[in-house]
């Protein structure tokens, strides 16, 4: 649990600045890694839309592949996996127009306590009767060049 305390604390202050709404966006954001970390895909299961996808996009020496991967495939990737994963993000901004939300925020990824590399996640929301949820997602995946605000994970 202790791993978890600097980027609260960084998702603390940028919610304590925030609405209510953009608490709601952001909670779910947060709570999305949490199932990375936890490998909880059916928690998962109800932070996302029924048909949603991630785009990834890979930065590697300059060149740049892009992959399309749907939220069926990445709950499947989450529950048989063994890794530890911990994703943080800091300084988001959320966007929101009546049921429609966009997060942009710059993250770093760690597996097995290591570091694993660093982007910009852009999270796109929908709020529903049961509330907030990720309709899709885009994402850098970027190996260089990192620079992380936040201190190691412990481990």
């Amino acid at each position: 649990m202790q791993r978890f305390l600097p980027a609260a604390l960084l998702f603390a202050v940028s919610a304590f600045a925030a609405g209510p709404e953009e608490k709601a966006v952001l909670h779910v954001v947060q709570r999305f890694f949490d199932v990375l970390a936890s490998r909880d895909a059916e928690a998962g299961r109800q932070l996302l839309t029924d048909g949603g996808q991630f785009t990834i996009i890979a930065i590697d020496k300059g060149k740049v592949t892009t992959r399309v991967r749907s939220f069926a495939e990445f709950l499947s990737t989450i529950a048989n996996g063994k890794e530890k994963l911990l994703e943080r993000m800091w300084t988001p901004k959320v966007e929101i127009h009546g049921s429609i939300a966009s997060v942009w925020t710059p993250y770093d990824f760690h597996r097995d306590g290591k570091f694993s590399h660093c982007g910009v996640d852009g999270f796109h929301l929908v709020k529903l009767e049961t509330g907030w949820k990720i309709a899709g997602a885009i994402y850098t995946v970027e190996r260089e060049g990192c620079k992380s605000p936040l201190p190691p994970p412990a481990h």
